[in-house]
């Protein structure tokens, strides 16, 4: 369970980690600025399980993986949006970051609201308002790789 953060339409991954940051990988590190330019506090304010709500397109702009990266680095569990930009969709489950397609949570969610993911179900319970959403649960390979930490550590765990 954790407390949303909540954005706009066309969060582009310069806005969640800004091109000036991009001279490490180290998750720690990007995530002290990650969403900085539209949110300056977030890297202070988010906690290990908080979410990420946005609206459509969320992850659009450049194919940088440093997006998810610093989105997980700071401890966010999961970004729900109606839908995602590819490059960032497919760089999430690359870097081990969970992702989720729900028109209705992203419409319904609100910035401060407490809620729960069940990834095996694609269930969203909204605890503040009492609300439940749906989002389509991950298949077997894409949970392995969230639970590997990623393709990378995926492979790593596949071999020997």
């Amino acid at each position: 369970m954790g407390k949303v953060y909540k954005y706009g339409d066309n969060v582009d991954t310069d806005v969640i980690i800004p091109a000036r940051y991009l001279v490490t990988s180290d998750p720690a590190e990007l995530a002290k600025h990650c969403m900085e330019d539209i949110d300056k506090d977030f890297a202070a304010k988010a906690k290990p399980g908080d979410i990420i709500v946005a609206g459509k397109n969320f992850g659009c702009g450049s194919s940088r993986e440093h997006a998810p990266i610093a989105i997980k680095g700071a401890g966010v569990a999961c970004v729900i949006a109606p839908t995602f930009a590819r490059i960032f969709y497919r760089n999430s489950f690359n870097t081990g970051l969970p992702i989720l397609e729900s028109d209705e949570a992203a419409e319904k969610i609100d910035a401060g609201d407490e809620v729960e993911v069940d990834f095996a179900t694609g269930a969203i319970r909204n605890i503040t308002k009492g609300e439940s959403y749906k989002a389509e649960p991950f298949p077997p390979f894409i949970s392995k790789l969230i639970e590997s930490g990623g393709l990378v550590e995926y492979v790593k765990s596949q071999k020997g």
